[in-house]
């Protein structure tokens, strides 16, 4: 089990040299990289009888290609505009926090050699990328970072068998169809699943009611599916779901005594908003209520109070512990190297440089095949992997948080 603890120090002879591709194909290759596959995109190089029977030279050093949105292109440094910095920000953020992630990695005494490139959020760039033929000396590649980006990168990664790690997109694996995705992101149905599974131990069914409130818009019904699927179908659920459009279509059919699990499938705020008003007046009224809110809550603006109230559970894929010394240590770091604050994408970007970089310098180029075994609790991120023979390799770890002293803490 890896630990994201004492990650800052870095041991002298060991490197990261870093080759950032600000036109795309001027990425340098290592002396110390010997390429693994063929250099026509596209094509796989068999084995050898030498790669066979001769033992394969020690794995000193890994090239990883970093692939985010900077939008260099529509950048000029004089003349920028905050809104055409802003666009650049969730890249510029991520990319730092990899880098002092891969920065800890070294001190297992691999060398890593980063090349990053500027996908521009545009299909042209990645055919530009397939035909340098610079990726396939790549042990790993990160990115893109948007589902789009990703299905088209999908082709290339399954013929030359790249390894890619989907750092960003929530979007189910299944949509990407690559066995050698690994997807960082949670899905939607794993949050259904935490939820579920959390109420089927912790809750009594004999005085326990438990209830969707789904107005059944496209998005509301994104998440409402799985947890109706859950509550129909796992064998280890005993409870019988009751679905209403809202809380006012619910309270004729409450039953006095009851307990009321209300899942509430919405991050509409307007409408959260009102759900929760109404869920206080009837909870001064006497309800006994706990709400389980849409993980896309914890990014919204709601009162802590109100949700502390009513026993506010809520699902995540990540959470900073701004009081954990690991934390705090990052923190100080980051601010000393780029004179500003770590943001959400810095912390993602570091947790994900320093885990698959502790794979390499621990299992070497096949180190995917050995991700179901390994487990990572990090400074934001959680990692525990399954591996589907179709979607690749899925991160099932997830958190839930309770509103507990005016603000959200772990409670699993």
């Amino acid at each position: 089990m890896i630990s994201a603890l004492n990650h800052q120090q870095r041991l002298s002879g060991n490197k990261i040299s870093f080759v950032f591709g600000l036109a795309l194909l001027l990425a340098s290759c290592s002396p110390k990289i010997r390429p693994e596959v063929a250099k026509t995109p596209g094509t796989v190089v068999p084995e050898t009888r030498e790669e066979k029977s001769a033992p394969e030279a020690r794995f000193t050093e890994a090239t990883i290609s970093l692939l985010m949105p900077f939008r260099l292109n529509e950048v000029n440094p004089k003349l920028a505009t905050k809104t055409q910095i802003e666009r650049s920000a969730l890249a510029i953020d991520f990319y730092q926090g990899f880098k002092m992630g891969l920065d800890s990695a070294a001190s297992a005494g691999l060398n890593f050699k980063l090349n990053v490139y500027d996908t521009q959020d545009n299909p042209a760039q990645l055919d530009n990328l397939f035909r340098s033929g610079v990726l396939l000396h790549s042990n790993l590649v990160v990115g893109p970072a948007f589902p789009d980006g990703l299905k088209y990168l999908r082709g290339y990664s399954i013929a030359n068998k790249i390894p890619v790690v989907s750092p960003l997109a929530a979007s189910h694996p299944q949509e990407f169809n690559n066995p050698f995705l690994v997807s960082v992101v949670n899905n939607i149905d794993l949050h259904a699943q935490k939820v579920g599974d959390y109420i089927s131990r912790s809750y009594n069914r004999q005085n326990s009611i438990v209830v969707l409130i789904n107005p059944k818009g496209a998005a509301d019904e994104v998440f409402a599916a799985p947890l109706r699927k859950y509550f129909q179908t796992a064998k280890n659920n005993k409870f019988v779901l009751e679905e209403y459009a809202s809380v006012f279509a619910l309270e004729p059919k409450l039953i006095k005594g009851k307990k009321y699990i209300v899942l509430l499938s919405s991050y509409n705020k307007q409408f959260v908003s009102e759900t929760i008003e109404k869920l206080l007046k009837l909870q001064r009224l006497g309800l006994n209520v706990d709400l389980y809110g849409h993980p896309n809550w914890t990014k919204q603006n709601y009162s802590a109070d109100k949700l502390q109230r009513l026993n506010t559970v809520v699902s995540t894929s990540f959470y900073v512990n701004y009081k954990s010394p690991a934390v705090i240590a990052f923190v100080k770091k980051y601010r000393r190297a780029y004179n500003f604050e770590p943001g959400e994408y810095a912390f993602k970007g570091f947790d994900t440089g320093y885990f698959f970089g502790m794979q390499l310098a621990t299992h070497g180029k096949q180190f995917f095949t050995q991700l179901t075994g390994e487990k990572y609790t990090g400074l934001q991120n959680s990692f525990s992997f399954a591996y589907d023979n179709k979607s690749g390799y899925i991160n099932t770890s997830l958190m839930l948080l309770k509103y507990k002293n005016y603000s959200l803490n772990v409670i699993e």
